[in-house]
């Protein structure tokens, strides 16, 4: 079985290239299940409704947030459209599992890769806790998620600031997941590796988007903000599109990643 994370789709740039660069990638790399994390995919804060659709549309069978998840307020009242509909969508857009009780949104996923004779898989959002808002803690959180879970194949989006943090969580998963892939810092990391029990992992996946930033926004503005350290308000960039990724290779059977491969792909000369 094949799998395709994309990393932090970041606005306009980010749609644009993954819409242009997805089939080519599905097709090249033999991809049976797609995933991404699109909590930038709205102007670089938050996500619509209407883009998650757009990219259940694309072929992104689950996508992972972070803490922007709520940044577009229309979100909560389409997780609470969900609420008793387990067909629903929705319940393929996660939210951090280990946000407080009573949120809405769901922290994972499961369900099955029909064109493999309905393999089960399971996909877990987790945030984490250093430099960024308390919340629960994401190990004992995955702990309780896994006892739920009677997928083999399990993703794990850690959607974190801190190497270290992300580091310790893959070992501490290792042989229990397939893949442990460290989202949110936008910046990608050249550490891709199997751990000795068979989880597939990479600090930070890398973004997908505009480049000739900083992780995202104008660089203008942030360099004005570093020399001022007056607020200011953050616009996207637009140009230096990338698609950052990494595809696994894995045994449906047992869950144990075979191997992991990084990716980053520029948009082809003629698009805009």
């Amino acid at each position: 079985m094949r799998i395709l994370f994309i990393g932090d789709i970041f606005g306009r740039p980010g749609r644009n290239i993954v819409r242009e660069r997805l089939s080519e990638l599905v097709r090249d790399h033999n991809i049976d299940l797609t995933i991404a994390n699109v909590e930038n995919a709205a102007a670089g804060f938050g996500i619509t409704p209407a883009l998650a659709q757009e990219f259940f549309d694309a072929g992104i069978e689950v996508q992972t947030t972070g803490n922007h998840i709520w940044d577009k307020r229309e979100i909560m009242d389409y997780f609470h459209s969900a609420d008793g509909d387990a067909g629903n969508p929705a319940h393929r857009l996660l939210r951090p599992a280990n946000f407080p009780p009573g949120m809405p949104g769901w922290g994972f996923y499961e369900g099955c890769v029909r064109n493999l004779g309905n393999v089960p898989y399971a996909v877990i959002n987790l945030q984490g806790r250093i430099f960024m808002a308390s919340n629960d803690d994401p190990f004992r959180t995955a702990d309780d998620i896994l006892k739920k879970v009677s997928a083999k194949v399990i993703v794990v989006d850690f959607h974190a600031e801190a190497t270290s943090e992300k580091i310790a969580l893959g070992w501490y998963l290792d042989g229990r997941v397939t893949l442990l892939v460290g989202t949110h810092t936008h910046v990608p990391t050249a550490d891709e590796r199997v751990l000795p029990n068979g989880t597939a992992y990479i600090t930070d996946v890398g973004m997908s988007g505009p480049y000739d930033s900083v992780i995202g926004v104008k660089k203008e503005i942030v360099v004005n903000k570093f020399l001022t350290n007056m607020p200011v308000r953050f616009e996207p960039a637009s140009s230096g599109a990338k698609l950052c990724a990494v595809v696994v290779d894995c045994d449906e059977h047992t869950g144990k990643a075979r191997s992991i491969q990084r990716i980053m792909l520029e948009q082809h000369e003629h698009a805009g």
